[in-house]
């Protein structure tokens, strides 16, 4: 969805005249309640000058194939710890598989906390933080900064 009513929100050219408060009432259009129910990843992508979608062809990321690699190979690991994927897990599940170190805990309770999680929220926000350990074929969920960015937008509907 776009960012403001007028979509140039961030825009390097500062073509967006969205004032905050029109942004925020645009984004809570969708409720809490409604984006809780919703599976999802929120990232905000900054817009790219033309010079820079340009120049992307000399500084590529990583390819599909790799990344669809390693999405195949989380979606391996998780029938295999628990039986079914990490988006199926319910709350007693999330409570066994998900838990994250007494250290990362302890920041996404704050998250939780300062941006209004509802338990499902915060549930979810484990489901992420166990995906981004299984895309990165790690054991343990220990760092939940990157979860809690995903997440973060949910705070805002």
């Amino acid at each position: 969805m776009n960012p403001c009513p007028c979509g140039w929100r961030g825009d390097p050219a500062g073509r967006c005249r969205c004032s905050p408060d029109v942004a925020t009432r645009y984004l809570r259009k969708l409720s809490g309640p409604l984006m809780d129910h919703i599976d999802n990843i929120q990232i905000e992508l900054p817009a790219l000058s033309p010079a820079e979608l340009s120049a992307r062809g000399a500084r590529r990321g990583e390819s599909s194939a790799v990344v669809a690699s390693r999405v195949a190979a989380a979606r391996e690991v998780q029938p295999r710890r628990q039986g079914k994927t990490n988006r199926e897990l319910d709350g007693r599940e999330v409570d066994d598989v998900c838990r994250p170190t007494p250290d990362a805990e302890a920041i996404l309770r704050a998250a939780g906390e300062r941006f209004g999680w509802s338990a499902r929220a915060h549930y979810r926000g484990l489901k992420v933080v166990r995906t981004i350990v299984d895309l990165a074929g790690a054991d343990v969920p220990s760092v939940v900064s990157e979860a809690v960015q995903y997440r973060r937008a949910l705070s805002v509907a």
